[in-house]
C-alpha cells in the first residue's frame, strides 16, 4: 500500500475517499497514532467519533480495526460533530481521540482529526505519524471496543452553562444537512427558544447546498429564511459544526473577524481589561482597532485551529477566532473552537444586550473588503508561490509573513497564503474605498497570474 504524504497536512489528515484516503490507510492511521501513543509512554483509551459523510462508515470500521490489532481500547462516540469529539477528551477518561470528518471539504473527501490529551496533534507530529504508518512497525495486541453516546450529556453541559435567555429571538438555523442537525434542535430548546431549522436532517450528501458558511452561496437559503421571518439573526454551521456564519437581521453576513468583536467586547467588559484576543491573518483590520479600544490587547497569528488554541493558551486569552468562524472559548469553556456552543453563546449575548448584532456592531468601521477567495494551487506548488510571494511583495511594501504574506498598504492590505486543508491559495483584500481595494487587488492577483495561477 502506498500512502500518499500530501494528505498528512498542518492540521489533520485529509484528502479524497477512494483515491489517496482508503480504508486501508486508515487501519495505517489506527496502527501509527497506536506507535504514537506507545512512543509517549501513553497507555489508556481513546474516544473515535465520525461526522455524517457516507465515505466515514468504512473508514471508521477500518481506522478501529487498526486501534484494536494495536491493543487499544476504543470508546466509539458514534456519529457526532467535531466539537463532541474535542469535548469528549475533556471529559471521558480517555488519554486522546480520533475524529473522522471532512469538515467543510466538498463531499469526496474525508480524513482524521488527532489529539492527544485533550490536545490536538498538529504539524512536526503529524508528520511523525505518517513516518510510523509508512514504517508500519505498530503494537500488537487485543484492544477492546465498545460505545459511549455524549449527544445528551454534551448539551446538558452546554445548556447548564447557558441558561435560559433572558428574551426570545427570532432565530433561523442552517445545518447544511451536516453533523450538527443531530444536536441542534435538542440543544437550543433547551435555550427557551423556538428558531426555525433549515436542513437539519442529517445527510451527508448534503442535498440542500454545500455546508462551508465561508462561502456566501451557501448562505442564501438563510438569507431568504432570515429576511421573510423578519428573524432577529440566521446562524449557519458547517459540516461538522465547528464553523459558525452569521447572518443579521436586514440578510448582511456577519463574517467571523467582526464576530469575534462582539465576543470579545462582551468578555472584556464582563472579565476585566489588559487580556489578550487572538486572531488569524485574514482579519480586517477593523477587529484590532476595536480590541484595543475595548481594552484588550489584539495578537494576530496564523490561520488554523490548532495553532489558534495554542497562541490563545500562551497569551492567556479568552477568546480567539478566525475569519472562517472557527471561534475559540477558553473563558466559561474549555478552549476548543466550537460553533454549537458558541451559537448559544452569540445569542445569549445578543439577548441580554437587548440589541440586535447589528446594532451591536454599528459603531465598528466598515472596510471595503472581499470575502475569502479560493482559487485551485497544486499541494506542490502552493507553498513555494507563496515563498516566492513573500520575496517579491517585501521589496516593495512592508509586509507581515506570520502565515503567508500579508501586503500592507497604507490604506488597505491584501493577503496571499496557502490552506493546510486544501489545494487552494487562499486570498482577502480590504482597503478604505473601493478604489483603492481593486488596485490592491489587481496589482496582486495580476502577480499571481504570471506564476501561472488561474486567479
Amino acid at each position: 500500500m502506498k500512502l500518499a504524504r500530501e494528505i498528512f497536512r498542518e492540521y489533520d489528515i485529509r484528502g479524497v475517499t477512494g483515491k489517496d484516503l482508503t480504508e486501508d490507510v486508515a487501519t495505517s492511521v489506527g496502527g501509527a497514532y497506536a506507535a504514537f501513543l506507545a512512543e509517549k509512554g501513553v497507555n489508556g483509551p481513546v474516544a473515535v467519533g465520525r461526522d455524517n459523510r457516507p465515505s466515514g462508515v468504512g473508514l471508521h470500521k477500518a481506522l478501529v480495526t487498526g486501534l484494536l490489532a494495536s491493543g487499544v481500547e476504543v470508546i466509539d462516540i458514534g456519529v457526532v460533530p467535531t466539537p463532541l469529539a474535542y469535548w469528549s477528551q475533556h471529559n471521558l477518561d480517555v488519554v486522546g481521540g480520533i475524529q473522522i470528518t471532512g469538515s467543510h471539504n466538498p463531499p469526496e473527501y474525508n480524513g482524521f482529526k488527532l489529539g492527544l490529551a485533550t490536545n490536538s496533534i498538529y504539524g512536526a507530529d503529524i508528520q511523525h505519524i505518517y513516518d510510523l504508518a509508512v514504517a508500519g512497525q505498530f503494537p500488537r495486541g487485543k484492544g477492546s471496543l465498545h460505545c459511549e453516546p455524549v449527544i445528551d450529556r454534551y448539551i446538558d453541559d452546554i445548556a447548564g452553562r447557558i441558561g435560559k435567555l433572558s428574551r426570545n429571538l427570532k432565530a433561523v438555523l442552517d445545518c447544511g444537512n451536516g453533523a450538527g442537525g443531530l444536536v441542534v434542535p435538542r440543544l437550543f430548546a433547551r435555550l427557551g427558544i423556538e428558531p426555525r431549522y433549515l436542513f437539519c436532517e442529517s445527510d451527508g450528501t448534503f442535498p440542500n447546498h454545500h455546508p462551508d458558511p465561508t462561502v456566501p452561496k451557501n448562505l442564501q437559503d438563510l438569507i431568504a429564511a432570515v429576511k421573510k421571518d423578519r428573524a432577529d439573526i440566521g446562524i449557519a454551521f458547517d459540516g461538522d459544526a465547528d464553523r459558525i456564519g452569521v447572518i443579521d437581521d436586514t440578510g448582511e453576513i456577519i463574517w467571523g473577524d467582526y464576530l469575534l468583536i462582539v465576543y470579545a467586547r462582551e468578555v472584556l467588559a464582563r472579565t476585566g481589561k489588559g487580556q489578550s484576543i487572538v486572531f488569524d491573518v485574514k482579519a480586517s483590520q477593523a477587529l484590532p482597532e476595536a480590541v484595543e479600544k475595548a481594552g484588550g490587547v489584539p495578537v494576530m497569528w496564523k490561520t488554523g485551529h490548532s495553532v489558534i488554541e495554542e497562541k490563545m493558551h500562551a497569551t492567556h486569552a479568552p477568546v480567539g477566532g478566525e475569519m472562517s468562524g472557527h471561534m475559540f472559548f477558553s473563558e466559561g469553556f474549555y478552549g476548543f473552537d466550537d460553533a454549537l456552543y458558541g451559537a448559544a453563546r452569540l445569542l445569549h449575548i445578543v439577548a441580554d444586550s437587548g440589541k440586535s448584532i447589528r446594532e451591536l456592531l454599528a459603531d465598528v468601521p466598515r472596510f471595503v473588503s472581499t470575502p475569502e477567495i479560493r482559487v485551485d494551487c497544486a499541494d506542490d506548488k502552493k507553498f513555494a508561490i507563496v515563498d516566492e510571494a513573500k520575496k517579491y511583495f517585501a521589496a516593495r511594501y512592508d509586509v507581515l509573513t506570520v502565515d503567508g504574506v500579508r501586503v500592507l498598504y497604507g490604506d488597505g492590505w491584501g493577503l496571499i497564503r496557502a490552506s493546510n486543508t486544501q489545494p487552494v491559495l487562499v486570498m482577502r483584500f480590504e482597503a478604505r474605498t473601493q478604489d483603492q481595494l481593486e488596485k490592491i487587488q489587481t496589482e496582486m492577483q495580476a502577480w499571481l497570474r504570471s506564476k501561472g495561477v488561474k486567479v
